[in-house]
């Protein structure tokens, strides 16, 4: 009899570990299902919102290309020798290569980041998407290729370092040797001593085309 109950005990006893280990199993279980149901749906939401975004970044490159190409308009040559942009441009803000419809360009979207224009003096070409911002500041933006002599680009980069809102580069694509630029305006000059150069600085330095006035021509890129 005694060995019976014992038995039916030890019997009992190895049932309910038996219980309890099963119970650890199912808890162990239901946590790591929890865990990876957790899991799965976050990369679900992750993997959306990156798809989502990517489509949003290549709608808004096309966007911003489309944007940009459908600026429209064209020169309108003044008296005083300045051509006016007659039309539309763009002043949405891309991260990508724009195609302008004049070189240098005179406006249209542009990349966020202005090129400093506090009298700064480039010896290399500039991007025309940061240069362009900084127009939109106010600044006038003085260009030449190798058909300019060397004294006319050491004459006007004596001048422009010394005008707050200015900015000097080479620009090997341009047609003249040397342009002035400022937001929806333009003129070529004969040389430094052109006194035209002073006539487009006095007017178009933080003119009243500026889209900007007072933004900042300084902590933007220096190149």
């Amino acid at each position: 009899m005694g060995s019976a109950k014992n038995s039916n005990a030890a019997r009992r006893a190895r049932i309910e570990e038996m219980r309890r280990a099963e119970q650890v199993r199912e808890r162990r279980n239901r946590f790591l299902a929890i865990a990876a149901s957790v899991v799965v749906v976050a990369g679900l939401v992750v993997g959306g919102v990156v798809l989502v975004n990517s489509q949003k970044d290549k709608g808004a490159d096309k966007a911003d290309t489309a944007s940009d190409a459908k600026n429209s308009g064209h020169f309108v040559m003044g008296k005083d020798g300045v051509q006016t942009w007659k039309g539309t441009l763009g002043r949405t803000h891309v991260t990508s290569t724009v195609r302008y419809p004049m070189e240098p360009p005179v406006g249209g979207n542009h990349n966020p980041v202005w090129q400093n224009c506090n009298g700064d003096v480039y010896t290399e070409p500039v991007k025309n998407e940061n240069a362009v911002h900084s127009m939109e500041h106010g600044a006038v933006w003085v260009t030449y290729n190798s058909k300019a002599s060397k004294q006319d680009v050491e004459a006007l980069a004596a001048k422009v370092k010394k005008t707050p809102y200015t900015l000097m580069s080479p620009d090997d694509d341009q047609k003249d040797p040397i342009v002035l630029s400022a937001w929806a305006h333009q003129r070529t000059v004969t040389g430094a001593k052109d006194p035209n150069v002073d006539k487009f600085f006095a007017e178009f330095v933080q003119g009243k085309q500026t889209p900007e006035p007072g933004a900042a021509c300084t902590n933007g890129l220096s190149q």
